[in-house]
């Protein structure tokens, strides 16, 4: 039974990585906003899912808006730095994390926060959503945005949405089945993680060599044979240092042989029951890998202590989903959107996001779709959120081939950069309404580069604003002028965000707002080589740069060696702590970049960097000759 309603301008439901983004945005643009999450921690995968170690838009020109925000936070609150793992550089305590949202949200006092709810009825009114029900209260609102992990509200709602794969038929996406298979069948979507974070008791131990680490019990259903092989081919040191984090912990989500669980994934959208079921037994694999990992690599290894706020503290509060329900919007984002341009660096801007047909409901759509609300609209301009995170697929012990979607870039690889679209957060058919999560309209394939933290941190950002906007223009979010938001973004006096990839224009730089709209304005001028023609680049100094995106570094000397194209080698002549050491050379900072690429094989160069010993790279943040 209701006992309270309460009234806002903006309701956010579920405090993930979107919905918090979210939620933060619309309240600082001024409107009464009220987020409801299940969790007592906010930030979803970056935080309350374990997560800590996040992927994708990490080269500085792509640290903008909330996301770049969240980076310097952490760079000013995580004693010893970020760089800990080598599958992320970006590596840190959760817990910090979880107190940078808890902090952003309290500084805003027209922004509610209830904690420990979740959605049981959606109020509609006619084609609007108007309200949301919870176990003791409501919450009416202008504008309703989901922001769960699975896409709840998109089901309470009715609105349509994808579950599943679709058949190359479809879109002619590149890598999708031409025809149902078992793949299909067994894994309708991408498998969760119930990550668990480890710990290392090592200098605990006492002169008989017995570790402090409790022993950690296998689940019912332990089966050893699952994790046979997980760290072949790396070797032990390698697979612990891929997910470690600060003050000797491991953040433990290993796709090979590990703890991916995908056993009966439809069980999360069939009822609560069924959901609980699925999740108990992914936490009970993650148990049994961390039991295998202590088993067969010593006692040292244990259960973390006092991670997460409930028992066992080692464990996330809840699983790592890769995969939602998917809307059905006005737009769908395709794996063809998101792959490179013929010859080039970047996905197009100009050819991507044709409006879709959506009225052929396909095995994947869970509603049927009711009469459309598709508006007049451009195929083209209508960006809001950056990605660049390679075509990502996790179905367990299967390796399931991808088109290529990864450059060279800063001696390293990276991910293609693409944009994100308005309409693919509008519902086809729904007002009062919008996604801010991996809930977007996307296709299955192309959910493996739009599911990663920054791009949904992005998404939640652009959501938020949108709300926000909708509220003060009094419209629908399918009637908000798409380039009064993209202005909103770009301008945003706290947390700007960059909405077309270019490689080689940081936000800081005098003519950046110049080169964001005039490719909003001119997609088809956008280069395929994602670099502007800067006119002061060649002129650009270190200085521009807010202290913000300048961590820390050490100075070294050394030969640099030419390996490849993008691949250096740097041996360490000075000083003599590290002389003869050879460490990849690497960066996130466009002028470095073109410093590389440029520098002549085997020269003695001075730089400045930050060594990241799990990798065995330097990440350079200043380069000189000699």
């Amino acid at each position: 039974m209701v006992n309270q309603t309460y009234t806002a301008d903006v309701l956010v439901v579920g405090g993930g990585t979107g919905g918090t983004a979210a939620a933060i945005q619309a309240a600082r643009r001024g409107a009464k906003t009220i987020l409801v999450s299940e969790f007592p921690w906010l930030g979803g995968m970056l935080t309350s899912a374990g997560v800590s170690a996040p992927d994708g838009n990490e080269l500085e020109v792509f640290q903008t808006g909330l996301w770049g925000a969240f980076l310097q936070e952490l760079r000013q609150r995580q004693p010893g730095g970020l760089d800990n793992s080598w599958v992320s550089f970006f590596s840190y305590d959760p817990r910090i994390g979880a107190e940078i949202f808890a902090d952003w949200v309290q500084e805003l006092p027209n922004l509610d926060w209830i904690s420990g709810q979740v959605p049981i009825e959606v109020f509609r009114q006619g084609d609007s959503i108007t309200g949301v029900r919870f176990a003791d209260f409501a919450v009416t609102a202008k504008i309703i945005l989901d922001g769960t992990e699975l896409g709840d509200l998109l089901a309470l709602a009715e609105i349509p949405y994808r579950w599943g794969w679709e058949l190359q038929s479809e879109w002619g996406e590149p890598s999708a089945p031409a025809a149902f298979n078992s793949l299909t069948e067994k894994y309708p979507v991408q498998a969760p993680t119930y990550v668990v974070i480890m710990q290392d008791f090592g200098e605990a131990m006492s002169t008989t060599g017995v570790a402090a680490a409790p022993e950690i019990p296998p689940a019912p259903n332990y089966n050893s044979l699952q994790f046979t092989g997980a760290w072949d081919g790396y070797g032990t040191e390698t697979f612990l240092n891929y997910g470690r984090l600060p003050g000797g912990l491991f953040m433990m989500n290993w796709p090979i042989c590990g703890n991916d669980y995908g056993e009966g994934i439809g069980r999360l959208i069939e009822s609560n029951v069924s959901r609980g079921e699925f999740i108990q037994e992914a936490r009970w694999h993650s148990q049994n890998f961390a039991h295998f990992i202590q088993n067969q690599l010593g006692p040292r290894y244990g259960l973390a202590e006092k991670v997460f706020p409930h028992t066992p503290t080692a464990f996330a509060l809840h699983p790592y989903y890769r995969e939602s329900r998917r809307l059905v919007g006005l737009t769908t984002v395709r794996e063809q959107d998101i792959l490179p341009i013929a010859g080039g660096r970047v996905a197009s801007i100009y050819e991507a996001f044709g409006l879709q047909p959506f009225g052929h409901p396909t095995a994947g759509v869970c509603v049927p779709l009711r009469g459309s609300k598709l508006r007049e609209a451009s195929p083209t301009g209508e960006a809001i959120a950056v990605g660049n995170y390679a075509n990502d697929h996790h179905y367990p012990g299967i390796q399931f081939p991808l088109q290529p979607k990864s450059i060279r870039w800063g001696g390293r690889w990276t991910g293609t950069p693409f944009t994100i679209p308005y309409s693919s957060i509008i519902p086809a058919t729904t007002d009062g309404f919008l996604v801010c999560e991996k809930n977007i309209s996307v296709s299955h394939i192309a959910n493996g580069a739009t599911r990663l933290q920054p791009v949904v941190m992005g998404i939640g950002q652009a959501a938020g604003m949108a709300a926000a906007m909708c509220v003060e223009l009094n419209c629908q979010p399918r009637d908000l002028p798409v380039r009064a938001l993209q202005r909103a973004l770009l301008e945003d006096n706290r947390s700007k965000v960059a909405i077309i990839p270019l490689f080689n224009l940081p936000p800081n730089h005098s003519d950046w707002l110049h080169w964001q709209l005039y490719y909003l304005n001119n997609p088809q001028a956008y280069p395929a080589s994602g670099d502007c023609p800067c006119p002061s680049w060649n002129h650009y100094p270190d200085s521009t740069f807010g202290k913000g995106l300048i961590w820390e570094s050490n100075c070294f000397q050394g030969i640099f060696y030419r390996l490849g194209q993008q691949e250096y080698r740097f041996t360490v002549t000075a000083p003599a702590a590290y002389q003869g050491q050879n460490w990849q050379l690497v960066t996130l900072r466009s002028h470095i970049d073109k410093q590389l690429r440029t520098y002549p094989h085997e020269k003695l160069v001075t730089l400045w960097g930050c060594q990241n010993h799990s990798g065995n790279w330097l990440l350079v943040e200043h380069l000189n000759g000699g």
